[in-house]
């Protein structure tokens, strides 16, 4: 029972990070932008991001879970912890700031983050590293989106 509200508890955590988006929808303006032609459709995104909060979460249990064995944790856990905040920032930044540009440095720092959390998380458990390699795809195929709005569009 502990074991599986400390992994409801680490999965909202991951979800959390969506609630910008319920504060700066994409709206008008982003319909308005010139996108290129392999823009994923809109359903897709909440799909694929339910999908990487749930792997989000689940990997970040399987490393906490891993303290009663005496591993360091805290690390990793802490890396976790500021990808999450990179991550939420970046739709305020792109959605609710237009900054497109802007937006587009701070994915790249948040590739870079998702790339050490998974590192590190595969020195406590491999398969939450895995679970953390569907996001950085994601990420790498979001921070292509980023970029070639921002060219399309400036």
């Amino acid at each position: 029972m502990k074991s599986a509200l400390a992994w409801i508890a680490w999965t909202l955590l991951a979800f959390a990070a969506a609630l910008p988006g319920a504060l700066w929808p994409p709206g008008e303006w982003y319909a308005s932008l010139a996108k290129p032609d392999w823009t994923p459709p809109g359903w897709a995104f909440p799909t694929v991001w339910t999908t990487l909060y749930v792997c989000m979460g689940t990997a970040a249990w399987l490393v906490h879970r891993e303290r009663r064995a005496g591993r360091e944790v805290w690390g990793p856990l802490s890396l976790f912890l500021v990808q999450l905040a990179l991550n939420a920032a970046w739709t305020p930044v792109f959605f609710g700031m237009h900054a497109m540009f802007g937006a587009l440095l701070l994915i790249g720092v948040l590739w870079f983050a998702i790339l050490a959390t998974a590192l590190a998380f595969r020195r406590v458990s491999v398969a939450a590293a895995l679970l953390f390699v569907p996001y950085l795809a994601w990420v790498s195929v979001a921070t292509v989106l980023n970029y070639r709005i921002w060219d399309l569009n400036t």
